[in-house]
C-alpha cells in the first residue's frame, strides 16, 4: 500500500524587523518619487563628484554662453540671438546631454534587474516608463531654460525702455521657454527608448550619439543636391536637430540657416509631434516585454 504524499508547509518567522504601520501613499505617490529621484539623478544630485561633471559641466558652459550672449546684446542696436535662437543654438549640446543622462536613467536598472524591485511596490510598468521619459525631458527643459533665465534677467536690467522693455523680454522669454518644452520633449521621446534597449550605458549612449550623428550629414547632403526643390525643404525631417530648427523657424521666426523649410513648415511641426508620440509608445512598448 503505497503512503500518502504529506502537504508541504511553511513557517514565518519573525527576526525582529520593525512593522511599518504608517500611511500606504500609492501609486501616484511612488511614481511622483521615481520622477524627482530620476531628476535629481540626472543632474549627478545625491551621487558621487564623477557623475555631476558631464551634466552639470553642460549646464555651466550653456550658461556661461548666455552670459557672453548678454554682454554681445546689451552692446548692438539689435539682439544678436533671442531666446528662441538659445533653444535653437543649444540642441546640440542637448543631444550629447540626452545622450549622457538618458543610459543613467534606465541602463543601470536593466543592467542589475531593478526593475523587479520597483515592481513590488504598487508601482506599473507603465508609471516606470513615463516617469523616466518625464524626468529625462524635464532635465533637458532645464538645459535650455536656465540660459535662458539668465539671458533675460541681463536683458530686463540693462533695458532702456522701462517696464515697458522688461515686458518686451518676458514675452520672448515665455517664447523660448515654449520652443525649449518642444525641444526637451522630442529629444527625450527619442533617446529613451533608445537607452532602454540595452543595459551597459556605454552602448546606450552609443546608439543615441549613432542616431544625431548618421542623419545629420545625410540630411545635409541632400538638402545640398537639391538646395531650392521640394526634397531639399524636407531634407532637415532626417536630422532631429534640423527638424527642431525647422519647427523654430515655422514656429517661432528663428532663421539661423541652419535648415531650408520653405513652405513645409507645417510638415516639420507634424513630424515633431507624431515622433513624440511614437517615442513615448515605444518606451511604454519596451517596458511591457522586459522581464521582472
Amino acid at each position: 500500500m503505497s503512503s500518502m504524499p504529506q502537504p508541504r508547509t511553511g513557517v514565518i518567522h519573525d527576526i525582529g524587523y520593525q512593522r511599518y504601520e504608517g500611511p500606504r501613499l500609492g501609486r501616484g505617490y511612488a511614481a511622483r518619487s521615481l520622477y524627482v529621484h530620476s531628476v535629481r539623478s540626472s543632474f549627478g544630485l545625491g551621487r558621487s563628484a564623477w557623475a555631476k561633471v558631464l551634466p552639470i559641466g553642460l549646464l555651466g558652459m550653456a550658461s556661461i554662453a548666455s552670459l557672453i550672449l548678454v554682454v554681445i546684446n546689451t552692446q548692438l542696436p539689435e539682439p544678436v540671438l533671442d531666446y528662441a535662437g538659445i533653444a535653437s543654438t543649444f540642441t546640440y549640446a542637448a543631444t550629447v546631454f540626452v545622450a549622457i543622462v538618458a543610459p543613467e536613467l534606465v541602463s543601470v536598472d536593466l543592467r542589475t534587474n531593478l526593475l523587479q524591485l520597483y515592481l513590488s511596490r504598487p508601482i506599473r510598468r507603465s508609471d516606470y516608463a513615463l516617469a523616466k521619459l518625464a524626468a529625462l525631458a524635464t532635465a533637458t527643459f532645464v538645459l535650455f531654460a536656465v540660459p535662458m533665465l539668465i539671458m533675460f534677467a541681463g536683458m530686463a536690467f540693462s533695458t532702456d525702455d522701462g517696464i515697458a522693455g522688461v515686458f518686451d523680454e518676458l514675452g520672448g522669454l515665455c517664447v523660448g521657454l515654449l520652443a525649449a518644452v518642444v525641444h526637451a520633449a522630442l529629444l527625450a521621446a527619442i533617446a529613451l527608448p533608445l537607452a532602454s534597449l540595452s543595459g551597459r550605458r556605454v552602448f546606450a549612449s552609443g546608439i543615441i550619439i549613432a542616431v544625431f550623428l548618421l542623419t545629420a550629414p545625410v540630411s545635409a547632403a541632400l538638402e545640398a543636391f537639391s538646395y531650392d526643390s521640394a526634397a531639399g525643404h524636407l531634407a532637415g525631417l532626417i536630422d532631429p536637430s534640423r527638424l527642431l530648427a525647422g519647427v523654430d523657424q515655422w514656429l517661432f521666426g528663428v532663421d539661423l540657416r541652419l535648415v531650408n523649410v520653405g513652405g513645409f513648415g507645417a510638415v516639420y511641426g507634424l513630424l515633431t509631434v507624431v515622433l513624440i508620440v511614437a517615442g513615448t509608445a515605444c518606451a511604454l512598448w519596451r517596458y511591457r516585454k522586459v522581464k521582472s
